[in-house]
């Protein structure tokens, strides 16, 4: 195999294989952007959906990390289930977890657009139009994929470190103020409190779509097996780069949510999320009004522009990601083999890039043709479209075909250590039938509500969500049959090609 379908060997340290996945899962942005969804499934009990989410998603990653260091690929997620269950299964979950990332990618765009036009509008005055960002912001994605992939990981480390920085002084903030009416309660923080419908949420009983709000706010930090072959010693930074991304976005979540409940008080936290959701809110988010009530103007500034930069960081790690399972795809000869070069310089996914590029760049224009059919009266123009309905409306899908994979990727780890007879009573076995089963009753409630937080039901990409996975999967599928059929050697590659391939 020739260097042109090579990454680039140990270009990551432990440090940027971090900022990567963390930046994926975006802390600032998931939560001026999540929070205001989880208190809406859950009021006041958002702290207690977030640390159920750590304590599923910690249990996940258990057998996750034992399989990645067994699995060192780009594939990641599909490399799993290619050797735990087969190139059948494994090609269908190669096809679906790529178009996750690229449609997370899509849906972030309209997110970091909406932040980015609303806080140049409150800064400057200054209205610009969102198709012009939307544009431009497909344009940049696209175009990194054409330098070493350092680069990226140093604007995601400085996009990651400001983040932190300004939500550790929110937290501060409240937490010396003693927080609002209420105190600060430890109520929040009861998980049976997801489930109580007296708990002020907006949209009562729907549990689904707190723990969705919470769920998808760590999209992104299973993303480290994607980055082994260019990471240093990848069967060492696996494990650390897991737990340290899950468990730490987790204590970080769970702060923030509560200091945004105490800070607001239990009440009040849901009508300012009711506020935001009608338009009737005075601020882009619910957390500027507490910015400004704990700290004052330049906490409110700092949150405007991280949100952008942390929005923007969010999407391109998505976008790399999705760039790697296409370029692995490529590389096996399952997709044509252009996908699988890399740049003759920086060894990046370039050619993958671009193709991700118009993959993306036509979702996002098809929601905004949509977008742009709605009557005046639904009071939606593109910018608060780019929220509300690409940005809200593509993650339900993202987030119910990731989550159905990592309960397929559970199975998997099963399988496969039982198979060659490695099997651990709690890292192979109970933490994955664990994952499994908790992950599917999360694609559950978010199925049942999903129709709630959308505010469509009947709009057919949202009546029929449960169908785009099925299919998408159904397609790698058949694509594998009849590689088994007609091709052997290519379907014997399907998920097989493995960091070890480099050095032999």
């Amino acid at each position: 195999m020739t260097g042109s379908h090579h990454l680039a060997k140990g270009a990551l340290s432990l440090r940027q294989v971090l900022f990567c996945c963390v930046t994926g899962a975006a802390p600032i942005t998931a939560m001026v952007f999540n929070t205001p969804v989880a208190v809406l499934g859950v009021g006041y009990a958002a702290p207690a959906a977030f640390l159920l989410a750590t304590i599923v998603l910690t249990i996940f990653s258990i057998g996750y990390i034992e399989m990645a260091r067994r699995v060192t690929a780009a594939g990641g997620f599909y490399s799993f289930v290619s050797h735990g269950l087969g190139q059948v299964l494994g090609m269908g979950t190669a096809l679906l977890i790529a178009a996750c990332y690229l449609i997370f990618s899509a849906a972030v765009t309209g997110v970091t657009t909406y932040f980015f036009v609303t806080t140049i509008d409150a800064w400057f005055g200054v209205s610009i139009p969102a198709w012009i960002v939307l544009a431009a912001l497909v344009l940049i994605m696209t175009l990194l994929t054409f330098f070493h992939i350092e680069l990226s990981a140093r604007f995601l480390g400085v996009a990651l470190i400001g983040e932190i920085v300004l939500l550790a002084v929110f937290v501060a903030a409240v937490m010396i103020q003693g927080g609002g009416p209420d105190g600060i309660p430890l109520k929040p923080l009861n998980p049976l409190e997801v489930f109580n419908d007296n708990n002020l949420a907006v949209a009562t009983g729907a549990a689904g779509i707190g723990l969705f709000g919470a769920f998808w706010s760590w999209v992104g930090f299973e993303m480290a097996p994607n980055y082994a072959e260019e990471a240093k010693e990848p069967k060492k930074v696996m494990a650390p780069a897991m737990y340290i991304s899950v468990i730490g976005l987790g204590v970080v979540y769970v702060l923030v949510t509560w200091m945004y409940v105490s800070g607001a008080g239990l009440e009040r936290s849901s009508e300012l999320v009711g506020q935001y959701f009608e338009g009737t809110l005075a601020v882009a988010s619910p957390y500027y009004v507490l910015t400004e009530e704990y700290f004052g103007s330049l906490l409110t500034y700092g949150f405007q522009a991280f949100v952008v930069t942390g929005s923007l960081a969010c999407q391109i790690a998505f976008f790399n990601t999705s760039c790697r399972y296409l370029f692995s795809l490529g590389r096996e000869g399952v997709l044509p083999s252009a996908l699988g070069r890399t740049h003759p310089q920086h060894h990046s996914t370039h050619i993958a890039g671009v193709v991700a590029g118009v993959i993306v760049g036509l979702w996002v224009l098809g929601f905004a043709i949509y977008i742009a059919t709605l009557p005046a009266d639904a009071g939606i123009d593109l910018t608060l479209g780019s929220l509300t309905i690409l940005g809200t409306w593509s993650p339900l899908l993202g987030v119910s075909g990731i989550l159905a994979i990592q309960a397929l990727v559970s199975l998997a780890i099963i399988v496969y250590f039982a198979r060659i007879k490695e099997m651990h009573w709690l890292k192979t076995l109970i933490a994955p039938i664990i994952g499994l089963i908790s992950q599917a009753i999360v694609v559950g409630l978010l199925l049942q509500y999903r129709g709630d937080l959308s505010a469509a039901a009947d709009v057919p990409f949202i009546k029929y969500l449960w169908v785009w996975p099925l299919l998408i999967f159904g397609v790698g599928v058949i694509l594998a049959l009849i590689f088994r059929s007609r091709s052997p050697e290519r379907y014997a590659g399907i998920g097989r090609y493995l960091h070890e391939d480099i050095a032999s």
